[in-house]
This record gives structure tokens, C-alpha cells and sequence, in this order.
């Protein structure tokens, strides 16, 4: 959920900050260079001191221990003296962690969420093995096996977690639909989902095309390259990008879309370690339909790795318009060993370089939670709200070939700077935000007027059915039988904010991203700053 509520910004900027020391620049190595003995040969060759010292515990401590789990933080704590991206990844955690650079999953294909604790189908992924067997949105899971989940309080990732698994097996879910007085039995075979990078693309005015990437994966690129050709099918004849809170991935789906908009023969990026020697990424200038394309590219804090490579890639060679806020600062590339028990490591191998030879990995130290309370530091700067207060070293400047003054040290810097909006953050405001109130609201609306809202075809439509039911008093009813008692004078700054974030999550729960982003859009301050400058030139 993309609230924008300011107070709250610092926690989930801490939270992306721990994701994207996750998700960025992987390098996952041929089956023949990642032989499981080699690398365990490379972790303990160089001294026997870790192998002495396990079986000394093992023989002599006083309490009983378990031997893996000293590997394991043997191991961690080797990494934590490295950097901030080194990573190790348990057997557990090693498919969930991959899932999201993969671009797909094995689970029974819904999108779902809370409501009252209890589990409402929003909707099925087409094809997917819950829509094959008749799973419908508005359903409510009851059981999974034969445990129940409805009304006892179970947290999302462990409903998550009964519903996953290999693919191939079945599982057995209990669903109450409304006007069926028994429970409806549905034997469902796991199957791999898509985890879908492009969360909206769509004509955001009859010659602008939107798209926004919620992460790079393997599947980033055609889906990309899709999406655009589809918009320009519809007219589009310059493009925005959204890479806002896009925490990265692998660099090749960076690297591809970069190629889009240059000819041939620009340098994309180009990455380098101490054991790695320099190696440059140029575009082949293959494609020709977007080459000339008006381009404006959407970044803030929360944009990291592959999305920073876009951006410099983009900003570097004089190509299109940055716009938004100083990008995340993440410029390591990490390659993935697998380890003998089905866990791995990730270890930052080389940083990379923009073309005009910047490295825009902020600094860092062995303080971890000083490097990921960066993005605290920079909001008590006042570095999202004003241009003036975000800071870099004249040492670290550097000239575009169009004659364009950019730094490396910490991040993207936009070409155009726009703060972050708090217009009609009122109390009220805060207060409904905090509780999750609007989310809430939406959820229950969509879910008591499915039939209706069902009907509607697209985001016009449901905005043009939802305006016309004065979605901000229905709230402002609601907001008060949760406590939260009606304020004039705030929703006076407020009430506007407030009714575009509502419209959009009811579509959301109706339509999907296709319905959310194109109305949220409408009062984003950075999205309507870059429609601003593509139609200059109209």
C-alpha cells in the first residue's frame, strides 16, 4: 500500500532500504563456475581456524549447541564486516528470496486480502489454477486443509505460506460464497504464478504513455517491451517512466530497457572490483521505435541498483528528463554461490559505473544500521522538501556530453526536483492514515458493491460510477463509527487527498493496479510535473 502519508515515510524507508540490500544487481553464476565443493574449498581454504574452532565447540562446550546454526552465524558475521549488501540466505528463505528475480512463483494463483480476519479473494490470476477450478473474487477462504484461517488472527505470510508450495501439489480450500448457504470444497493443483514487474501502463494522455516497473526480473524486459508496444499502438508518442520505490533487480532487465532509447554503441553502465575486471555494457541499437522517443524518467528515494542504472544511463547520455527525488544510493553488484545445504551467499563483487564514470553507492562503514538510517538522516535534513538541502562533494562532479553538470557519491539528483506533497496532510488526515482507515474503507466498499463495480470495464469508468457517489462523505460515515469524528476545517485541505486515495483502492480491489495507478496518478505531484513537461512541446 502506497499511502502518502509523510510521518509514516521513515519506518518504510527503512524497510525498502533492508529489501534492496536484497533484490539489487544479482549475478547468478553458470551451473560449471558455482561447483558446491569449489566454493566450499574458497570459504574455508584460506585458513582452517573456522573448521578448528566449530569441532573444539562441538567436543568441549558445556551446554549442548547446534552445529549448523554456528555456521550459520559464522558465516553472517564474516558478511556483516564486508558491506552492507553481502548477504547470506538460509534453505528456508532461499525460494522466497529468489521468487521476486525470478518473476514467478508456485502457488494457486489469487490475489487476496483482510478483511475482519478474514481472507477475501480480490482476484484470480488468469489461467492460474484457482480460476481454472472456479474460484471467483469476493470468495472467502475458511479453511486451508483442515486448519482453519478465518477469524483467528493468522498473519499474511504464514496464509501465504499454506497456500505456496512445489509445483504439481494439491491443496484443499474451504470457501464461503455469498448466497451459498454450505461452504464450497475446492481441491486446487499448485502451478507456477507470474510476479508481474509492470504494475500499469497506460495512456496518460492521448499522445503520453505511462508505464510503471515495480522491480527488474527476468521477465522485466518482454514485459516492458510489450507494454510499450501496446502504448504506442494507442498513439503514444512520448513515454514516462516510473521507477519510483523500484528496489531493483537483476541488471540485465536494466540493461535492455536502457537499449530502448540509444543508439548504437552508448555505454549503458560498466561495473568493476578489485577481482573483476572492467566490463562495459553498450546498447546494439536493435530496436529503433522508441530511439528518438521523448522520454521523462520518475525516481525517488526508494528507486535503487537496477532502476539507478536506468536513470544514469538515461541522464548520462543526454536522453530524456529525470524527475523527482535523489534516488536511493546503491551501486554494488552482487553474485549469488549455493551452498551444500540448499542456502547461498551474496557477495558484493564490483560497483558500478554510469557512463560519465560515476559510482552512486553512498557511503558506507560496518555501522549497517547507519547506512539503512540514512534516509531518516536525509528527512531530518529537509532534504524532501527542499532542493537546497540535499548535498553532494564538488570532487564528485561530473559533465554529461550535452554539457550537463551531475555527481556520483549517493544517488541519482534529478534533472527536475520535486518535493515531497504534503498539501493536505491535516491531522485528520494523519490520524485516518495511521489507522489504516482509507484501506479499510475500500476494501469493505468494493466488497459490499462487487456486483455493481464488477460491471465497470476500466479506471474512467469506475471514477466517473464512484464521483457520482460522493465517496468522501461515505468515509467521513465510516471514519466516524471507527472513531475517528468528522473535522470541517481539515477536510476542507484534506477531503480531496483523501476521496482520490479511497476511489483508488476501491478500484484497486475491483480492477487491480490497472484501476489504481491511472486515478492515484491524478494527484501526484511528480507523475503531473513530467505530463507538464512532455506537453510543452505539443
Amino acid at each position: 500500500m502506497k499511502d502518502r502519508k509523510f510521518d509514516a515515510l521513515k519506518p518504510l524507508f527503512v524497510a525498502f532500504a533492508l529489501v534492496s540490500g536484497i533484490l539489487i544487481g544479482v549475478k547468478f553464476k553458470s551451473n560449471a563456475d558455482n561447483s558446491i565443493e569449489n566454493r566450499r574449498l574458497l570459504f574455508f581454504a584460506p585458513s582452517g581456524k573456522l573448521n578448528q574452532a566449530l569441532e573444539f565447540i562441538k567436543s568441549s562446550y558445556v551446554d549442548s549447541i547446534s552445529p549448523r546454526a554456528l555456521e550459520d552465524d559464522a558465516i553472517r558475521g564474516m558478511l556483516k564486516s564486508l558491506d552492507p549488501h553481502s548477504q547470506y540466505i538460509p534453505a528456508s528463505d532461499f525460494l522466497a528470496v529468489n521468487e521476486p528475480l525470478e518473476g514467478n512463483f508456485s502457488g494457486i494463483g489469487i490475489h487476496f486480502n483482510m478483511l475482519n480476519d478474514t481472507i477475501i479473494v480480490i482476484n484470480t490470476v488468469p489461467k492460474g489454477p484457482s480460476e481454472k477450478a472456479g474460484v471467483m473474487a469476493g470468495d472467502r477462504i475458511v479453511r486451508v486443509g483442515d486448519l482453519t484461517v478465518a477469524g483467528v488472527n493468522m498473519n499474511s505470510n504464514d496464509i501465504v505460506k499454506l497456500l505456496k508450495g512445489a509445483t504439481g501439489t494439491k491443496v484443499k480450500v474451504a470457501i464461503y460464497r455469498k448466497g451459498n448457504a454450505d461452504l464450497l470444497d475446492f481441491t486446487l493443483t499448485r502451478d507456477r504464478v507470474p510476479i508481474f514487474s509492470i504494475d500499469a501502463a497506460y495512456m496518460i494522455t492521448p499522445e503520453i504513455g505511462y508505464i510503471k516497473v515495480d522491480r527488474f526480473s527476468r521477465t522485466t524486459f518482454q514485459e516492458f517491451a510489450e507494454a510499450a508496444e501496446k502504448l504506442k499502438e494507442e498513439g503514444m508518442t512520448k513515454m514516462m517512466i516510473d521507477l519510483r520505490d523500484n528496489s531493483g533487480g537483476i541488471i540485465d532487465g536494466a540493461i535492455k530497457m536502457s537499449e530502448l532509447f540509444l543508439p548504437t554503441g552508448k555505454l549503458i553502465v560498466y561495473t568493476e572490483g578489485s577481482l573483476r575486471g572492467r566490463k562495459d555494457y553498450f546498447s546494439n541499437g536493435k530496436k529503433k521505435e522508441f530511439m528518438d522517443m521523448e522520454l521523462v524518467l520518475l525516481i525517488n528515494e526508494s528507486s535503487a541498483s537496477a532502476s539507478e542504472i536506468v536513470a544514469g544511463a538515461i541522464q548520462d547520455n543526454d536522453r530524456g528528463t529525470i524527475i523527482g527525488r535523489r534516488s536511493f544510493g546503491k551501486g554494488l553488484v552482487q553474485e549469488q554461490f549455493p551452498l551444500s545445504d540448499g542456502s547461498a551467499i551474496r557477495i558484493t563483487s564490483a560497483r558500478y559505473y554510469t557512463p560519465t564514470g560515476r559510482c552512486i553507492q553512498k557511503p558506507y562503514s560496518n555501522n549497517r544500521d547507519e547506512y539503512f538510517n540514512e534516509l531518516n538522516v536525509r528527512i531530518d535534513h529537509g532534504e524532501m522538501m527542499q532542493v537546497d538541502s540535499v548535498r553532494f562533494y564538488d570532487s564528485l562532479q561530473f559533465i554529461t556530453p550535452g554539457g550537463k553538470l551531475v555527481y556520483g557519491g549517493g544517488g541519482i539528483m534529478p534533472d527536475v526536483f520535486i518535493p515531497f506533497d504534503t498539501t493536505g496532510f491535516t491531522p485528520y488526515y494523519r490520524l485516518v492514515m495511521r489507522r489504516g482507515l482509507i484501506y479499510r474503507f475500500a476494501l469493505d466498499y468494493a466488497d459490499k458493491k462487487r456486483n455493481e463495480l464488477s460491471n465497470l470495464s476500466d479506471y474512467k469508468a469506475m471514477e466517473s460510477y464512484l464521483k457520482r457517489r460522493h465517496v468522501l462523505n461515505d468515509f467521513v460515515t465510516y471514519a466516524a463509527k471507527q472513531g475517528v469524528a468528522k473535522n470541517e476545517q481539515d477536510l476542507k485541505r484534506s477531503g480531496a487527498l483523501i476521496e482520490n486515495i479511497a476511489m483508488a483502492y476501491i478500484a484497486r480491489n475491483i480492477l487491480d493496479d490497472k484501476g489504481f495507478f491511472p486515478i492515484l496518478n491524478q494527484m501526484d505531484n511528480i507523475v503531473q510535473k513530467g505530463v507538464e513537461l512532455l506537453s510543452v512541446n505539443n
